[in-house]
C-alpha cells in the first residue's frame, strides 16, 4: 500500500475544465506530499471555466503524448462541460483512461468527467454518480447511477459537482493508500 506522500498522480485535462475541480484536487493532493502532474493534449497552459465565464490558466506539466501510465498510481479527471466533451473525442486520452482502469489503478472523475469513462467503455455494472445532466448517459452505458457525494466501484471514484470536492479528494487519498485494485476492464 503506497502512502499518499509517495504517490504519483496524473490529472488529465484541457481547456474548459471546471476551475475548482482541477485546482482543489491539485492543491490538496500536493499538500499531502503527492507528486501531482497535469497532462493535456495542449502544450503550455490550459484555461478553466469559472462561474459562467473563462477562468484562470493552469500550467501543463507534460503533453498527453509524453505520458507513460505506468509511472502513475492514480488518474484524476476534472469536469466542467467543455473539458470532458473535448477529451472524449481524443483517442489517446480515451486509451489512457482505459489503460488506467485495466491496470487496476485509481481513476477519479467528477461532474461531467464520467463522460470520459463512458467513452472508454468502463462503466458497465459499476456504481457511479455524476452531474445530474449526464445521469442518463451513464445509465444507458450500463452504470448503476446513484445520487451521492461520492460513488466508489473498486477504485473507480465518481462525484457530482464542486460541492463534493472535499469527499472526492478524501476518497482519492484513501483509495491510493489501499493500492492497486484487481478489476475487470469493464
Amino acid at each position: 500500500m503506497p502512502n499518499i506522500n509517495h504517490a504519483k498522480i496524473l490529472i488529465l485535462s484541457t481547456h474548459g475544465f471546471e476551475q475548482s475541480e482541477l485546482e482543489v484536487p491539485l492543491q490538496k493532493l500536493r499538500a499531502t506530499g503527492a507528486n501531482v502532474q497535469v497532462a493535456s493534449p495542449v502544450d503550455g497552459e490550459i484555461r478553466g471555466w469559472d462561474g459562467g465565464d473563462w477562468g484562470a490558466s493552469i500550467p501543463v506539466d507534460l503533453h498527453l503524448d509524453d505520458v507513460n501510465r505506468f509511472d502513475y498510481d492514480a488518474l484524476v479527471l476534472p469536469g466542467g462541460q467543455i473539458n470532458p466533451d473535448i477529451l472524449r473525442t481524443d483517442d489517446k486520452a480515451v486509451a489512457l483512461i482505459k489503460g488506467f482502469v485495466e491496470d487496476g489503478k485509481i481513476v477519479a472523475a467528477i461532474c461531467h468527467a464520467p463522460w470520459l469513462l463512458v467513452e472508454a467503455g468502463v462503466v458497465e455494472g459499476r456504481e457511479m454518480t455524476s452531474y445530474h445532466s449526464i445521469k442518463t448517459d451513464l445509465i444507458n452505458a450500463g452504470a448503476k447511477w446513484e445520487d451521492s457525494a461520492v460513488a466508489i466501484s473498486n477504485g473507480i471514484i465518481t462525484s457530482r459537482n464542486p460541492d463534493d470536492l472535499e469527499a472526492f479528494v478524501s476518497k482519492i487519498i484513501e483509495e491510493v493508500e489501499e493500492g492497486r485494485h484487481d478489476r475487470d476492464a469493464a
